[in-house]
């Protein structure tokens, strides 16, 4: 559950000082969740079992999609992840803020920050959940879903563009990444005690 009366941290700033400060503008962090570089194999690196594995196949891929969703979406503060709790919010009006932490895979408190970055944005508000005092709904604001249908544009862009260049096998690849999430969600689910 989301306590409203829970502390807050005012952000840090990791802003430089001194001289360096006045030479160097000021810049905000990138998310969390934002892709830096490419993550290609290197020449002369060797990567042992990691060529070998599922899952640093996907984190290659999934590196290189999230490059791919920065340069074609043109609001350089829209992640993913950012975008992804947009989606949400805007076909869910009224979700509880905890709720939008787990369908995002978040603990409650990156989604408690995750929310509270929507809101500085305006694209989001808080309200008192009517059937638990102690909790928040999170609501779209016109800003917010302004701001959707634009990038949502961009996105489908991006997505069908992907899609594109596998050719036939793009709908399999879709099919095969829910069926293995799905077998990854089943083997992580402890098992009962035999007996």
């Amino acid at each position: 559950m989301q306590q409203k009366n829970a502390s807050r941290r005012k952000p840090q700033s990791s802003a430089p000082v001194g001289r360096a400060a006045a030479a160097r503008p000021a810049r905000s962090a990138p998310p969390a969740d934002w892709a830096q570089a490419e993550l290609r194999p290197l020449p002369g690196l060797a990567y042992g079992v990691l060529d070998e594995l599922l899952g640093y196949a996907l984190r290659r891929a999934q590196n290189a999609l999230y490059l791919h969703f920065q340069r074609s979406v043109d609001r350089a503060d829209v992640s993913p992840q950012r975008f992804a709790a947009l989606v949400l919010v805007a076909q869910n009006p009224g979700l509880r803020q905890g709720l939008l932490a787990d369908a995002m895979g978040l603990h409650r408190s990156g989604g408690m920050r995750l929310t509270d970055w929507l809101c500085e944005q305006g694209w989001v508000q808080r309200a008192d959940d009517p059937l638990d005092r102690r909790s928040w709904t999170v609501h779209p604001t016109p800003a917010g879903l302004a701001l959707l249908e634009s990038v949502t544009a961009q996105v489908r862009t991006h997505d069908e563009a992907l899609l594109a260049a596998l050719g036939d096998e793009g709908p399999q690849l879709r099919r095969l990444l829910d069926r293995l999430a799905a077998a990854a969600n089943a083997l992580a689910t402890p098992m009962p005690p035999s007996g």
